[in-house]
């Protein structure tokens, strides 16, 4: 099975599915033999999904730089002020990772949702996006829809959830 070559790949919407519909197009890449880098924001670092994909090594590496175990949105407001120091120094990895092409993917998961959050601006992710080199791939997921970065990416896919079972 052939991977359509798209550069940059959005996973946006409120439904459930963004980073694991990332993570399984990461997933497809390795299979065709492409590295792939998750680099993970917001999500705290002691999460179930960082155990599995670490069982996904060494073909798909993953980087947390969250300070504190806790989702971002759990914690307090001193430690969201401190965990945004961690969370800059992750989009600087993103950014030396495109630079010097290290991977062929490059999955920012939820950071998207900084820029809603107004941790970062989208003119910093559309600094990412031209970053990435001709042969690269990169795919960003995040609740918020991003919509300024729209035109400079070949898909957006908004992850809705219709129905939910009681």
């Amino acid at each position: 099975m052939e991977i359509k070559d798209e550069k940059v790949v959005l996973y946006c919407g409120t439904g459930r599915g963004r980073s694991a519909a990332a993570i399984g197009q990461g997933f497809r890449y390795a299979c065709h033999g492409k590295t792939v880098f998750v680099v993970r924001f917001l999500k705290g670092k002691a999460s179930m999904e960082i155990e599995y994909i670490r069982k996904l090594e060494p073909e798909i590496k993953q980087f947390c730089f969250d300070k504190y175990d806790a989702c971002y949105q759990d914690l307090t407001p001193e430690e969201q002020k401190e965990e945004q120091i961690h969370i800059r120094t992750g989009i600087s990895y993103a950014k030396k990772v495109l630079v010097t092409e290290e991977c062929d993917v490059l999955i920012l998961d939820e950071v998207l949702d900084l820029v809603g959050k107004k941790i970062i601006t989208a003119e910093e992710l559309w600094g990412l996006i031209r970053e990435a080199g001709d042969g690269m791939h990169l795919i960003m997921t995040g609740t918020y829809r991003c919509e300024e970065l729209w035109p400079y990416v070949d898909r957006v896919t908004e992850i809705t959830t219709v129905h939910t079972a009681m």
